[in-house]
């Protein structure tokens, strides 16, 4: 039996990667692609259905996630547009809440406003990976992607949250606002105390016992766990506590990683989170058969007409807040116009776009008890899954694949920084090499007298500050800059090449040994990434 698992366990991550490769070469993002081709997958005659765990998902899949999209969250820029992140995370998801609770309830026979705050808070929260992986490759400001990457780190919770205290209500049969709200509080403040807690704990414990890089991986891939189990256990928000932990050891991880240690873990992380990715939003797919089976008292065509209406009042609600947050201050206060350029009216429309729906609906509509008590079941389940599943397929794969095309036609323009990457890069570069010469010749300059390779430092030091010099005098003048960057990043790589070459050709003389030579091969590639980049 275990024999036979493993088999169909590697058949479908090879047919997954496939997949992911097929998608890369048609142009599509493969969150898209991949429920697509599971939606595809689940008409085969015969194909086995394939349920989603909701404690699987929640358990197993979100603390890394979630933990990683924190670690690679930039810290200083979430910190610039906290305001309309926070507002977009919490204020965004309680109306939408609070709009789909009562439309629902009066087009939807027999489904109570409760029922309706239920089916809200699953389809409120736009979808982090998606966010993440759909937005990866195409050219969007970077204050968008911020806010879109921030918002869908936070908003799991706040929606969650509201499935909860909906989820009671139904089973109860009451709702008491007062006890709502500090209850909210209370897990919101406890998740972020748990999560910042823990964050700091592990951060000490890296400082004081020594470990290497093997160990260093292991340890983070632990902690979003810790952070998550911890949280739940106290009925605290574990996705708070995750992303509070991520950001603060992120920031700090300079204090107990090494170089080693940060260059391992992020390809393990960058590797097991792919494989997350894809192994989730193939499941969305393939849950089509399971959906579709549960819908017993209405019709698809209701079912669907329903989903419409509901999913076109989530975007028209989303729209109008993200035009409201930006423009109603600027109305309101004079001080707000006098501090703040005029908004792009762009900026809001992607932002209200952009926003996609994934597995954490899905898992959250699945976790509905099929029974309130025994042998009464859940009221309307059936309707909440479906219309859940639909609007997926809506934000998803409809919003998804028109991203791309409405950006082209709106051709948004990034403002919101002042200097281009390139450009810091040569100053922070500058800086740093005119650190490491003021340390060589104030510390080691009689040693440099007497040693040839510390004179070679200096010596390799003061030229790098040339060329650096050279470069950033290219960028303020030449106007073909980008061109010039692109033919010189061409030419590099052509060189390394012919260096690998030659590397490969002197490997087959068998006259050096051969962890010296994948040393030296291991030096090229790194050569080659900072010039292509790291993939992620």
């Amino acid at each position: 039996m275990i024999h036979d698992y493993v088999i169909i366990s590697i058949a479908v991550l090879l047919s997954v990667m496939i997949l992911v490769m097929v998608g890369q070469k048609l142009k599509v993002a493969y969150p898209i692609f991949l429920v697509i081709a599971g939606l595809l997958v689940s008409f085969i005659p015969g194909m086995p259905q394939i349920e989603i765990e909701p404690d699987l998902v929640f358990l197993i899949f979100l603390p890394p996630i979630l933990f990683e999209a924190a670690w690679f969250t930039s810290w200083q820029d979430f910190h610039k547009w906290r305001k309309q992140i926070f507002s977009m995370a919490f204020g965004l998801v309680f109306l939408t809440s609070i709009v789909v609770a009562y439309l629902s309830s009066s087009i939807i026979p027999g489904l109570t406003v409760a029922m309706g705050f239920l089916l809200g808070g699953v389809n409120s929260p736009p979808d982090a990976v998606a966010a993440t992986s759909v937005l990866k490759n195409m050219k969007i400001p970077k204050k968008i992607t911020t806010i879109l990457e921030g918002e869908s780190l936070i908003n799991d919770a706040s929606s969650l949250i509201v499935f909860k205290f909906a989820l009671a209500a139904v089973i109860s049969g009451q709702f008491i606002f007062r006890d709502a709200v500090t209850d909210f509080f209370t897990m919101a403040i406890g998740g972020i105390a748990v999560g910042i807690g823990t964050g700091l704990v592990f951060g000490k414990f890296l400082r004081l016992i020594p470990s290497n890089s093997n160990i260093d991986t292991v340890i983070t891939l632990i902690v979003p766990y810790v952070m998550y189990v911890a949280a739940e256990h106290f009925h605290f928000s574990g996705v708070l506590a995750v992303v509070a932990g991520g950001l603060l050891m992120s920031y700090n991880s300079h204090c107990y990683l090494s170089h080693t240690s940060r260059i391992q873990t992020g390809n393990v992380w960058s590797v097991i989170i792919f494989l997350m990715n894809t192994i989730i939003f193939i499941l969305i797919g393939l849950e089509l058969p399971i959906v579709v089976a549960a819908m017993k008292d209405y019709t698809i065509s209701e079912g669907i007409l329903y989903s419409i209406v509901i999913g076109g009042a989530i975007i028209f609600t989303r729209l109008a807040y993200s035009y409201a947050i930006v423009y109603v201050p600027r109305l309101l206060s004079k001080k707000v116009r006098q501090e703040n350029p005029k908004p792009d009216w762009k900026e809001p429309f992607i932002i209200s776009f952009a926003a996609m729906r994934g597995v954490v609906s899905l898992a959250a509509a699945l976790s509905i008890p099929v029974y309130i008590s025994p042998g009464e079941a859940f009221p309307h389940r059936n309707i909440i899954l479906f219309v859940t599943f639909v609007i997926i397929l809506i934000t998803l794969v409809g919003q998804g694949l028109l991203l791309s095309p409405i950006l082209k036609f709106l051709k948004i323009e990034d403002a919101g920084s002042e200097l281009p990457e390139e450009k810091q890069e040569a100053i922070l570069m500058k800086k740093l090499k005119e650190t490491a010469l003021q340390k060589l010749t104030s510390d080691f300059s009689e040693l440099s007298e007497s040693n040839s390779l510390v004179r070679h430092q200096i010596y390799k030091l003061e030229n790098e500050m040339k060329l650096i010099a050279d470069k950033t005098q290219c960028m303020g003048s030449a106007v073909d800059y980008a061109s010039a960057m692109n033919e010189n990043k061409d030419v590099l790589r052509q060189v390394i090449q012919a260096q690998r070459n030659e590397l490969h050709r002197m490997k087959r003389e068998k006259i050096f040994d051969d962890h010296v030579m994948r040393t030296i091969e291991m030096q090229l590639d790194f050569d080659e990434a900072k010039i292509t980049g790291f993939a992620h």
